[in-house]
Protein backbone atom coordinates (compact mmCIF):
# COMPACT_ATOMS: atom_id res chain seq x y z
CA UNK A 1 0.00 0.00 0.00
CA UNK A 2 1.10 3.62 -0.54
CA UNK A 3 3.65 2.79 -3.22
CA UNK A 4 5.34 5.65 -5.05
CA UNK A 5 3.71 4.65 -8.30
CA UNK A 6 0.24 4.54 -6.76
CA UNK A 7 0.80 8.03 -5.36
CA UNK A 8 2.06 9.20 -8.71
CA UNK A 9 -0.96 7.88 -10.61
CA UNK A 10 -3.35 9.25 -8.03
CA UNK A 11 -1.57 12.61 -8.18
CA UNK A 12 -2.53 12.96 -11.81
CA UNK A 13 -6.19 13.30 -10.94
CA UNK A 14 -6.50 15.48 -7.85
CA UNK A 15 -8.68 18.51 -7.61
CA UNK A 16 -11.97 17.20 -8.98
CA UNK A 17 -14.91 19.59 -8.98
CA UNK A 18 -18.64 19.01 -8.81
CA UNK A 19 -20.41 19.97 -12.01
CA UNK A 20 -23.65 20.95 -10.36
CA UNK A 21 -22.05 23.70 -8.24
CA UNK A 22 -19.68 25.03 -10.87
CA UNK A 23 -22.14 24.97 -13.75
CA UNK A 24 -24.85 26.51 -11.60
CA UNK A 25 -22.48 29.34 -10.71
CA UNK A 26 -21.74 29.89 -14.38
CA UNK A 27 -25.45 30.01 -15.17
CA UNK A 28 -26.34 32.51 -12.47
CA UNK A 29 -23.47 34.78 -13.49
CA UNK A 30 -24.54 35.08 -17.14
CA UNK A 31 -27.61 36.27 -19.01
CA UNK A 32 -29.70 34.04 -21.28
CA UNK A 33 -27.75 32.59 -24.20
CA UNK A 34 -28.49 32.92 -27.89
CA UNK A 35 -28.34 29.72 -29.90
CA UNK A 36 -24.97 29.05 -31.57
CA UNK A 37 -25.31 28.60 -35.32
CA UNK A 38 -23.33 26.09 -37.39
CA UNK A 39 -21.13 24.77 -34.57
CA UNK A 40 -18.45 22.25 -35.60
CA UNK A 41 -17.16 19.69 -33.08
CA UNK A 42 -13.84 18.02 -33.92
CA UNK A 43 -13.29 14.49 -32.57
CA UNK A 44 -9.57 13.86 -33.24
CA UNK A 45 -10.01 10.08 -33.37
CA UNK A 46 -11.86 7.35 -35.22
CA UNK A 47 -15.61 6.81 -34.68
CA UNK A 48 -16.60 4.75 -31.66
CA UNK A 49 -13.98 5.77 -29.12
CA UNK A 50 -14.22 8.03 -26.09
CA UNK A 51 -13.55 11.33 -27.87
CA UNK A 52 -16.06 10.49 -30.60
CA UNK A 53 -18.65 9.51 -27.99
CA UNK A 54 -18.12 12.78 -26.15
CA UNK A 55 -18.38 14.81 -29.36
CA UNK A 56 -21.66 13.17 -30.35
CA UNK A 57 -23.09 13.33 -26.84
CA UNK A 58 -22.27 17.04 -26.65
CA UNK A 59 -23.83 17.50 -30.09
CA UNK A 60 -27.02 15.79 -28.89
CA UNK A 61 -27.33 17.76 -25.66
CA UNK A 62 -26.52 21.15 -27.21
CA UNK A 63 -29.16 20.56 -29.86
CA UNK A 64 -31.82 19.19 -27.53
CA UNK A 65 -31.28 22.03 -25.05
CA UNK A 66 -31.52 24.53 -27.95
CA UNK A 67 -28.05 25.88 -27.19
CA UNK A 68 -26.73 25.31 -30.72
CA UNK A 69 -28.06 24.30 -34.12
CA UNK A 70 -26.61 22.93 -37.34
CA UNK A 71 -23.95 21.06 -35.35
CA UNK A 72 -21.53 18.91 -37.34
CA UNK A 73 -19.12 16.35 -35.87
CA UNK A 74 -15.92 15.72 -37.83
CA UNK A 75 -13.55 12.80 -37.11
CA UNK A 76 -9.86 13.51 -37.74
CA UNK A 77 -7.99 10.47 -36.37
CA UNK A 78 -4.30 9.83 -35.95
CA UNK A 79 -1.26 10.20 -33.70
CA UNK A 80 -3.13 10.38 -30.41
CA UNK A 81 -5.23 13.32 -31.50
CA UNK A 82 -2.30 15.48 -32.59
CA UNK A 83 -3.31 15.38 -36.27
CA UNK A 84 -6.76 16.65 -35.43
CA UNK A 85 -5.21 19.19 -33.04
CA UNK A 86 -2.89 20.50 -35.76
CA UNK A 87 -5.73 20.83 -38.26
CA UNK A 88 -7.89 22.56 -35.66
CA UNK A 89 -5.14 25.07 -34.88
CA UNK A 90 -4.28 25.84 -38.51
CA UNK A 91 -7.81 25.75 -39.99
CA UNK A 92 -9.16 28.93 -41.49
CA UNK A 93 -12.00 29.95 -39.22
CA UNK A 94 -15.41 29.67 -40.93
CA UNK A 95 -17.82 29.03 -38.04
CA UNK A 96 -17.72 28.38 -34.27
CA UNK A 97 -15.66 25.26 -33.60
CA UNK A 98 -14.56 23.23 -30.60
CA UNK A 99 -12.13 20.34 -30.20
CA UNK A 100 -12.62 17.34 -27.91
CA UNK A 101 -9.40 16.18 -26.25
CA UNK A 102 -7.99 14.78 -23.06
CA UNK A 103 -5.19 13.17 -21.14
CA UNK A 104 -4.25 10.93 -24.07
CA UNK A 105 -3.46 13.99 -26.17
CA UNK A 106 -1.00 15.35 -23.59
CA UNK A 107 0.99 12.12 -23.69
CA UNK A 108 0.82 11.92 -27.49
CA UNK A 109 2.18 15.46 -27.85
CA UNK A 110 5.25 14.42 -25.85
CA UNK A 111 5.71 11.02 -27.50
CA UNK A 112 5.22 12.34 -31.04
CA UNK A 113 7.27 15.49 -30.40
CA UNK A 114 4.35 17.40 -31.84
CA UNK A 115 5.04 20.91 -33.08
CA UNK A 116 1.47 21.84 -32.16
CA UNK A 117 0.54 21.69 -28.46
CA UNK A 118 -2.38 22.61 -26.22
CA UNK A 119 -0.70 25.99 -25.72
CA UNK A 120 -2.16 26.86 -29.13
CA UNK A 121 -5.80 26.26 -28.19
CA UNK A 122 -8.07 27.87 -25.60
CA UNK A 123 -9.39 25.61 -22.80
CA UNK A 124 -13.19 25.70 -22.61
CA UNK A 125 -14.06 23.09 -19.99
CA UNK A 126 -13.01 19.81 -18.49
CA UNK A 127 -15.99 17.48 -18.83
CA UNK A 128 -15.61 13.93 -17.57
CA UNK A 129 -13.35 11.14 -16.42
CA UNK A 130 -13.54 7.41 -17.10
CA UNK A 131 -11.94 4.39 -15.50
CA UNK A 132 -10.01 1.94 -17.67
CA UNK A 133 -11.14 -1.63 -18.21
CA UNK A 134 -8.73 -4.45 -19.05
CA UNK A 135 -10.50 -6.95 -21.28
CA UNK A 136 -9.85 -10.27 -23.01
CA UNK A 137 -11.85 -12.24 -25.59
CA UNK A 138 -14.53 -14.44 -24.05
CA UNK A 139 -12.68 -17.57 -25.20
CA UNK A 140 -9.27 -16.41 -23.94
CA UNK A 141 -7.34 -18.88 -21.76
CA UNK A 142 -6.75 -15.90 -19.45
CA UNK A 143 -9.66 -16.08 -17.03
CA UNK A 144 -8.50 -13.57 -14.42
CA UNK A 145 -6.02 -10.80 -13.82
CA UNK A 146 -3.96 -13.27 -11.79
CA UNK A 147 -3.64 -15.42 -14.92
CA UNK A 148 -2.50 -12.37 -16.86
CA UNK A 149 0.12 -11.41 -14.27
CA UNK A 150 1.48 -14.95 -14.16
CA UNK A 151 1.99 -14.92 -17.93
CA UNK A 152 3.33 -11.37 -17.91
CA UNK A 153 5.89 -11.96 -15.17
CA UNK A 154 7.12 -15.20 -16.76
CA UNK A 155 7.56 -13.66 -20.22
CA UNK A 156 6.65 -9.95 -20.51
CA UNK A 157 6.96 -9.93 -24.29
CA UNK A 158 4.39 -12.70 -24.65
CA UNK A 159 1.64 -10.37 -23.43
CA UNK A 160 0.50 -7.75 -25.94
CA UNK A 161 -1.33 -4.80 -24.42
CA UNK A 162 -3.72 -3.28 -26.96
CA UNK A 163 -4.77 0.28 -26.31
CA UNK A 164 -5.01 3.78 -27.70
CA UNK A 165 -2.21 5.90 -29.07
CA UNK A 166 1.42 5.75 -27.99
CA UNK A 167 2.06 7.70 -24.82
CA UNK A 168 -1.64 7.90 -23.98
CA UNK A 169 -3.43 6.90 -20.81
CA UNK A 170 -3.57 3.20 -21.73
CA UNK A 171 0.17 2.93 -22.22
CA UNK A 172 0.83 4.94 -19.07
CA UNK A 173 -1.41 2.58 -17.08
CA UNK A 174 0.28 -0.49 -18.62
CA UNK A 175 3.67 0.91 -17.59
CA UNK A 176 2.46 1.70 -14.07
CA UNK A 177 1.05 -1.81 -13.69
CA UNK A 178 4.35 -3.31 -14.85
CA UNK A 179 6.42 -1.20 -12.48
CA UNK A 180 4.07 -1.89 -9.56
CA UNK A 181 4.30 -5.68 -10.03
CA UNK A 182 8.09 -5.63 -10.50
CA UNK A 183 8.41 -5.85 -14.29
CA UNK A 184 10.54 -3.37 -16.27
CA UNK A 185 8.05 -1.05 -18.04
CA UNK A 186 10.37 -1.01 -21.05
CA UNK A 187 9.44 -4.68 -21.59
CA UNK A 188 5.73 -3.95 -22.00
CA UNK A 189 4.67 -5.09 -25.47
CA UNK A 190 2.28 -2.24 -26.15
CA UNK A 191 0.25 -2.22 -29.38
CA UNK A 192 -1.05 1.27 -30.15
CA UNK A 193 -4.24 1.73 -32.16
CA UNK A 194 -6.25 4.70 -33.38
CA UNK A 195 -8.81 3.74 -30.73
CA UNK A 196 -12.50 3.07 -31.19
CA UNK A 197 -13.23 0.49 -33.87
CA UNK A 198 -9.60 -0.51 -34.45
CA UNK A 199 -9.00 -1.33 -30.80
CA UNK A 200 -12.27 -3.22 -30.54
CA UNK A 201 -11.46 -5.29 -33.64
CA UNK A 202 -8.02 -6.15 -32.24
CA UNK A 203 -9.48 -7.22 -28.90
CA UNK A 204 -12.34 -9.23 -30.40
CA UNK A 205 -10.08 -10.89 -32.96
CA UNK A 206 -7.50 -11.94 -30.40
CA UNK A 207 -4.83 -9.92 -32.22
CA UNK A 208 -3.72 -8.66 -28.80
CA UNK A 209 -3.62 -10.54 -25.50
CA UNK A 210 -5.75 -7.88 -23.85
CA UNK A 211 -7.47 -4.62 -24.65
CA UNK A 212 -7.48 -1.45 -22.56
CA UNK A 213 -9.99 1.37 -22.77
CA UNK A 214 -12.93 3.12 -21.20
CA UNK A 215 -15.29 0.65 -19.55
CA UNK A 216 -18.25 1.98 -21.48
CA UNK A 217 -16.51 1.57 -24.84
CA UNK A 218 -16.52 -2.21 -24.32
CA UNK A 219 -19.90 -2.46 -22.57
CA UNK A 220 -21.90 -3.75 -25.59
CA UNK A 221 -19.34 -6.53 -26.09
CA UNK A 222 -19.58 -7.52 -22.42
CA UNK A 223 -23.34 -7.74 -22.74
CA UNK A 224 -23.04 -9.80 -25.92
CA UNK A 225 -20.64 -12.21 -24.21
CA UNK A 226 -17.82 -11.49 -26.68
CA UNK A 227 -15.40 -9.82 -24.27
CA UNK A 228 -14.69 -10.34 -20.57
CA UNK A 229 -13.39 -7.63 -18.24
CA UNK A 230 -10.74 -8.93 -15.85
CA UNK A 231 -9.93 -5.65 -14.07
CA UNK A 232 -10.98 -2.02 -13.79
CA UNK A 233 -8.81 0.89 -12.60
CA UNK A 234 -11.48 2.32 -10.25
CA UNK A 235 -11.14 2.62 -6.46
CA UNK A 236 -14.12 0.27 -6.07
CA UNK A 237 -16.26 -1.87 -8.35
CA UNK A 238 -18.41 0.14 -10.73
CA UNK A 239 -22.15 0.25 -10.14
CA UNK A 240 -23.85 -2.67 -11.85
CA UNK A 241 -20.56 -4.43 -12.59
CA UNK A 242 -18.88 -7.41 -10.93
CA UNK A 243 -15.46 -6.67 -12.49
CA UNK A 244 -12.83 -6.60 -9.72
CA UNK A 245 -10.57 -3.59 -9.33
CA UNK A 246 -6.80 -3.66 -9.71
CA UNK A 247 -6.52 -3.00 -5.98
CA UNK A 248 -8.63 -6.03 -5.16
CA UNK A 249 -6.16 -8.09 -7.16
CA UNK A 250 -3.02 -6.87 -5.44
CA UNK A 251 -2.04 -3.98 -7.75
CA UNK A 252 -2.17 -0.79 -5.71
CA UNK A 253 -3.29 1.59 -8.46
CA UNK A 254 -6.24 3.81 -9.31
CA UNK A 255 -6.37 5.52 -12.67
CA UNK A 256 -8.87 7.82 -14.43
CA UNK A 257 -8.75 9.28 -17.94
CA UNK A 258 -10.24 12.79 -18.29
CA UNK A 259 -11.77 14.52 -21.34
CA UNK A 260 -12.43 18.16 -22.10
CA UNK A 261 -13.13 20.66 -24.87
CA UNK A 262 -11.10 23.49 -26.41
CA UNK A 263 -11.72 26.48 -28.68
CA UNK A 264 -9.55 28.14 -31.29
CA UNK A 265 -7.43 30.96 -29.87
CA UNK A 266 -8.55 33.24 -32.70
CA UNK A 267 -12.14 33.26 -31.46
CA UNK A 268 -13.44 36.69 -30.51
CA UNK A 269 -14.11 37.33 -26.79
CA UNK A 270 -17.87 37.42 -27.37
CA UNK A 271 -17.76 34.07 -29.18
CA UNK A 272 -15.57 32.54 -26.47
CA UNK A 273 -18.12 33.65 -23.89
CA UNK A 274 -20.93 32.10 -25.92
CA UNK A 275 -19.06 28.81 -26.23
CA UNK A 276 -18.21 28.71 -22.52
CA UNK A 277 -21.81 29.46 -21.55
CA UNK A 278 -23.21 26.86 -23.97
CA UNK A 279 -21.00 24.13 -22.53
CA UNK A 280 -21.78 25.19 -18.94
CA UNK A 281 -25.53 25.05 -19.64
CA UNK A 282 -25.18 21.69 -21.42
CA UNK A 283 -23.36 19.98 -18.55
CA UNK A 284 -25.79 21.42 -16.00
CA UNK A 285 -28.78 19.93 -17.83
CA UNK A 286 -30.56 16.82 -16.49
CA UNK A 287 -30.06 15.25 -19.92
CA UNK A 288 -26.25 15.46 -19.62
CA UNK A 289 -26.30 14.20 -16.05
CA UNK A 290 -28.46 11.22 -17.07
CA UNK A 291 -26.04 10.36 -19.88
CA UNK A 292 -23.11 10.44 -17.43
CA UNK A 293 -24.87 7.82 -15.34
CA UNK A 294 -25.78 5.69 -18.35
CA UNK A 295 -22.25 5.71 -19.74
CA UNK A 296 -20.41 5.45 -16.45
CA UNK A 297 -18.59 8.74 -16.99
CA UNK A 298 -17.38 10.56 -13.90
CA UNK A 299 -18.48 14.18 -13.51
CA UNK A 300 -15.27 16.27 -13.59
CA UNK A 301 -16.58 19.58 -14.93
CA UNK A 302 -14.29 22.60 -14.63
CA UNK A 303 -14.96 25.97 -16.28
CA UNK A 304 -12.36 27.55 -18.55
CA UNK A 305 -10.14 29.29 -16.00
CA UNK A 306 -9.92 26.32 -13.65
CA UNK A 307 -9.43 23.93 -16.56
CA UNK A 308 -6.53 26.06 -17.84
CA UNK A 309 -4.84 25.94 -14.41
CA UNK A 310 -5.42 22.18 -14.22
CA UNK A 311 -3.81 21.69 -17.64
CA UNK A 312 -0.57 23.38 -16.59
CA UNK A 313 -0.20 21.02 -13.65
CA UNK A 314 -1.38 18.00 -15.63
CA UNK A 315 1.15 18.55 -18.39
CA UNK A 316 4.02 18.52 -15.90
CA UNK A 317 2.63 15.39 -14.21
CA UNK A 318 2.15 13.52 -17.48
CA UNK A 319 5.66 14.36 -18.65
CA UNK A 320 7.07 13.24 -15.30
CA UNK A 321 5.09 10.00 -15.34
CA UNK A 322 6.18 9.12 -18.89
CA UNK A 323 9.77 9.61 -17.81
CA UNK A 324 9.30 7.70 -14.58
CA UNK A 325 7.96 4.61 -16.33
CA UNK A 326 10.65 4.73 -19.00
CA UNK A 327 8.67 5.94 -22.02
CA UNK A 328 10.72 9.13 -22.40
CA UNK A 329 14.14 10.26 -21.28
Amino acid sequence: MGSRHSRLSKGLFKGLFTAAALAAAALTATPSLAELKGLEIIAPASPGGGWDQHARTLQQVLQNQKLASGIQVANIPGAGGTIGLAQFVTAKKRSPAILVGGQIMLGAIVMNKSAVTLDQVAPLARLTGEYTAIVVPADSPIKSFADLLQKFKADPGSVSWGGGSAGGSDQILAGLIAKTVGVDPAKVNYVATAGGGELLASALGGHVTLGMGGYNEFAPQFQAGKLRAIAVSAPQRLAGSDTPTLKEQGVDLEFVNWRGVFAQTGAKPAEMKELQEAVAKAVASPEWQDILKQRGWIDQYQPADQFAAFLKEERARIEGTLKDIGLTK
